[in-house]
């Protein structure tokens, strides 16, 4: 979750390793640094216990010039948020590195070093792996120290290290976590994340896991876990710099959250056939595995473990066939049973995500029929793991609070019922008419993003409070878990989501006239159940928020504070739905004074466990 850029140049490369951090900074911002060689062959290190921003004052006071170099900005795992535990770490000042990821043997290397007198100066496990390579350099040079190094580590990492034994060039590793070479011209670069270089380059090398690599000015050499030269493909990004900036708004997310409309026309475009969906858009294979599916298992974390479980009530709804949906982050770690023909699918915005690629990697029962990736990268781990992958096209996702990613991941599923759910004669299919629904949604998103202004005035509601509750029924129960955790995670507010019906069941004993209470409506089968469920808040002083469908019929009292959606329908509802409580998270916010877009210990693309 550490953003990581390097660069080997012709001119002073101080200016590409903070730009490239800033552009990283939504992958950890706790601390930053860079090291560089300077012009005497001798490294230099800055490092400050903060974001990239007090990096980059602080460089300009003791600025490090050089024309090899490697910067980092942290999110912490080992060692708190301190100056001694941001990277680059450094080896007797004579290599420098720079790490992301978790090493999980690192206490017994760490043991084996200390016996050998070394003395080290942070909490951290990446400093393990440098005074490694340290110690493996006696009897050899840097790539072989480097790959020797890897055969010790156990754990997902991406590495680059720089030393001045070996001053014309950078050395890169990867296993479990991304990283990847620019091209330049040149010069050559490398990073976590390709959106750090898009200044620079828009042509990219991926590197596989075990890959070794290294990066001079002009070429560079890579090398696979067996040490054999290898040629990776090159790769042109299509994104610009433009597609990475904020433009008028004030907030990448709030730009992100505008952004919907057109992410979902992106989504849409060129898979929609008259009233149906091909199956060749989730890959050339798709038909004989949908042909061969009974059952579906979604595994996801976070945000795109609620857009799974939206999607549970859609698959066994209109498709009429079992599906679990399970965090990935457990289901890895017991046994699962597997219904014969389940087709496995994995959402990440990023790709990334560690979890989910252990759960895709480990699948070992002959049940599954297929491995399907919704995901919104297209160079990601996740996408090259699994048989079948719709990409999302949502674009560039800097907000830590995920808001585009969620409502595309939707609209992909949505496809993928469409594509399974004909597969027999469906009556539900026929009713819900999802691909018109699907074509009308863009401009159904624009007309709720119109709400905005009385959203933010609702938001005020939030004021010095501490606590809230969200409450749905049915499909909307998921849509309430994820506006919870769109709260809590960028205004600090302690937020629970709860099936409405349950509210009798506990939740019922926090409501009090100092408890905001927001709760979703729909024009549908369970309005009445929920009405019921508000008049329980209302009796005690609760202080009811209600998103309410035009013809609920729902209106504001002294108690009651109701906002009017356009109606939209069952099937499309839990989108609208979910776009007004990312409009009310980011509002509260904004109130609250809070950092929206990297709030305070989370990072995106989670790539540890």
């Amino acid at each position: 979750m550490c953003g990581i850029t390097g660069a080997v140049a012709q001119r002073d490369i101080s200016p590409i390793l903070l730009e490239g951090l800033k552009r990283l900074e939504y992958r950890g911002y706790d601390s930053a640094g860079m090291a560089v060689l300077n012009e005497a062959g001798q490294l230099e290190r800055l490092r400050i216990c903060g974001k990239v921003n007090q990096l980059s004052q602080a460089h300009d006071k003791e600025p490090l010039l050089g024309k090899v170099g490697i910067a980092h900005t942290r999110w912490a795992t080992h060692g708190k948020p301190s100056e001694n535990n941001a990277h680059p770490h450094m080896f007797q000042n004579k290599i420098a590195l720079v790490h992301n990821g978790i090493i999980e043997n690192y206490l017994p290397l760490r043991e084996a070093l200390l016996k050998q007198g070394v003395e080290f100066q942070s909490e951290t496990d990446s400093e393990v792996i440098v005074q490694w390579i340290g110690m493996q350099m006696e009897s050899s040079d840097l790539l072989t120290a480097m790959q020797s190094t890897m055969r010790e580590l156990q754990g997902a990492y991406a590495l680059v290290v720089v030393s001045h034994t070996a001053p014309d060039r950078i050395i890169a590793a990867r296993h479990g976590a991304p990283l990847v070479i620019g091209l330049g011209v040149g010069e050559n670069f490398v990073a976590s994340d390709s959106l750090a270089l898009l200044p620079f380059t828009q042509d990219f090398v991926i590197l596989e896991d075990g890959d070794v690599a290294e990066i001079f000015r002009d070429h560079y050499q890579i090398y696979d876990r067996q040490g054999v030269k290898v040629e990776r493909k090159v790769r042109k990004i299509a994104l610009t710099v433009q597609s990475t900036d904020r433009g008028k708004y004030r907030h990448y997310m709030q730009k992100e959250i505008f952004e919907q409309p057109e992410a979902i026309r992106s989504c849409l475009a060129g898979r929609l056939h008259e009233n149906d969906i091909p199956d060749a858009i989730f890959g050339a294979n798709a038909s004989e595995i949908f042909d061969r599916t009974r059952a579906v298992q979604i595994v996801a974390c976070g945000t795109s473990y609620h857009a799974g479980l939206v999607a549970k009530y859609w698959i066994e709804q209109i498709v009429g066939i079992p599906c679990q949906v399970e965090v990935a982050s457990e289901v890895r770690y017991r046994r699962v049973v597997i219904n014969p023909g389940t087709l496995f699918v994995a959402l990440s915005q990023s790709g990334e995500t560690a979890d989910t690629l252990a759960a895709i990697r480990g699948l070992i029962s002959d049940k599954y029929c297929g491995k399907l990736a919704i995901c919104n990268v297209p160079e990601s781990s996740l996408v090259r793991e699994a048989d079948l992958v719709l990409l999302t096209h949502a674009g560039p996702e800097i907000g830590v609070a995920s808001t585009k990613a969620f409502s595309t991941q939707l609209i992909a599923l949505l496809m993928l019922v469409q594509c399974l759910g004909r597969r027999n004669d469906n009556e539900e299919l026929e009713r819900h008419q999802i691909v018109p629904a699907l074509r009308a949604l863009p401009q159904l998103i624009e007309q709720v993003l119109q709400l905005d202004e009385a959203i933010a005035k609702l938001a005020h509601r939030f004021d010095g409070r501490e606590h809230a509750l969200f409450i749905g029924r049915g499909i909307h129960y998921p849509i309430v878990k994820e506006g919870a955790l769109k709260l809590k995670e960028i205004s600090y507010i302690h937020a629970e989501a709860y099936s409405a019906g349950e509210l009798k069941h506990g939740p019922l004993a926090l409501v009090d006239k100092h408890m905001p209470v927001v709760a979703l409506a729909a024009h549908d089968h369970l309005l009445d159940k929920l009405t019921s469920n508000l008049q329980e808040v209302r009796a005690r002083q609760g202080e009811l928020i209600v998103l309410a469908e035009r013809g609920t019929e729902l209106t504001s009292h002294k108690d009651m504070t109701v906002i009017e959606i356009p109606q939209v329908g069952e099937l499309l509802a839990p989108m609208t739905f979910s776009v007004l409580l990312q409009l009310l998270a980011y509002h509260v916010a904004v109130i609250k004074g809070t950092d929206v877009d990297q709030p305070r210990n989370l990072a995106k693309s989670v790539t540890v466990e």
